[in-house]
């Protein structure tokens, strides 16, 4: 090969590599940023301030679940059963607060701490003995929905507090309180993921166990952890759906577990293990919702809707795929 061959090669390899670091870094921004040029074009209505706080609010619930999950695949699991911990908590809280006549903030707590159980033994179960995540949160998904059906037996029940519903409808400067707490949570999530000693134990349980446990990192901890993170969150977020829907439902949360999903890969988490950040799960929530969002303002079908998500996740995989070089 002559000197400028190599010289041309060489060339190629560095902006090759100088893209895939950009898009790496930034990628998830070009993409959200493009996406609301051409939806605001198309309906200039969609980049309204009353509709970018529709917006926002509607994501928080499943930015607040893809944050858990984010965590969760980062250590190379993935967690299934946040969407019947969501339901959980609904029913327990109507439990609570009108069958028992508990205090609301009481009510909360218990409900959360059931939440946070389901998480705590999902991680133990990964962690403890080795199982595949996928089968032992799959396997929870189903106990946790029975669990919320048993208990309120397939019934709805009515959450007509103001008090309560006050936790979802309520503003505090203008913005509405779900805003608040999703700004509140990514604060901290951010701090835990990489400012803390255990959010590096969470990337380099991800990046490459055995190299992690020999450093010392308790790998049964940190994954605990974050399943029971990813519980806690979860229910977090339902107890913020149901002072939305005003009503404790079992059959809430079906198939959250996707959204969650999508705004991960779509922010950058490899499901390789190992990679994610903060930012990028709340962009990728904020995708998720402008599409959404958009398409029902091109009154465009919610099974397209779906398909179109199916779609965005494999996108975002293969991407992944692209920028990291990682074999799966």
């Amino acid at each position: 090969m002559s000197q400028k061959s190599a010289e041309v090669n060489n060339k190629k390899f560095y902006q090759t590599d100088a893209f895939r670091m950009f898009m790496g870094k930034y990628g998830i921004g070009v993409i959200l940023v493009f996406m609301i040029i051409i939806i605001a074009i198309m309906k200039p209505r969609f980049i309204y301030p009353s509709n970018i706080l529709n917006v926002l609010t509607q994501i928080s619930v499943n930015c607040l679940i893809a944050y858990g999950m984010c965590l969760c695949i980062t250590t190379g699991g993935i967690d299934l059963s946040v969407g019947p911990q969501l339901a959980l908590v609904s029913v327990l809280l109507g439990q609570f607060i009108v069958v028992q006549g508990m205090n609301m903030g009481l009510a909360i707590i218990l409900s959360l701490l059931a939440a946070t159980f389901f998480g705590f033994l999902n991680g133990v179960l990964v962690a403890k003995f080795n199982m595949a995540a996928f089968v032992v949160t799959l396997a929870t998904q189903l106990v946790i929905r029975s669990i919320a059906q048993i208990i309120s037996n397939g019934q709805g029940m009515s959450m007509a507090s103001q008090e309560f519903k006050n936790i979802y409808s309520g503003t505090f400067l203008g913005i509405p309180y779900p805003i608040w707490y999703m700004i509140i949570i990514s604060i901290v999530m951010y701090i835990v993921m990489h400012w803390t000693k255990f959010g590096r134990y969470v990337f380099a349980v991800g990046g490459n166990v055995n190299a992690a446990i020999a450093s010392g990192v308790n790998v049964f901890w940190t994954k605990t952890l974050c399943y029971t993170i990813s519980g806690l969150l979860a229910g977090i977020a339902g107890v913020i759906f149901t002072s939305k829907t005003g009503s404790a439902q079992s059959n809430i949360g079906v198939a959250y577990e996707t959204d969650a999903v999508a705004a991960c890969v779509l922010g950058g988490t490899s499901f390789a293990g190992g990679i994610a950040t903060a930012p990028g799960v709340l962009l990728g929530a904020v995708i998720i919702g402008c599409i959404y969002n958009g398409m029902n303002f091109l009154n465009i079908g919610s099974y397209y809707q779906y398909m179109t998500k199916g779609i965005i996740i494999i996108f975002a995989v293969l991407l992944d795929m692209v920028i990291n070089k990682k074999n799966r």
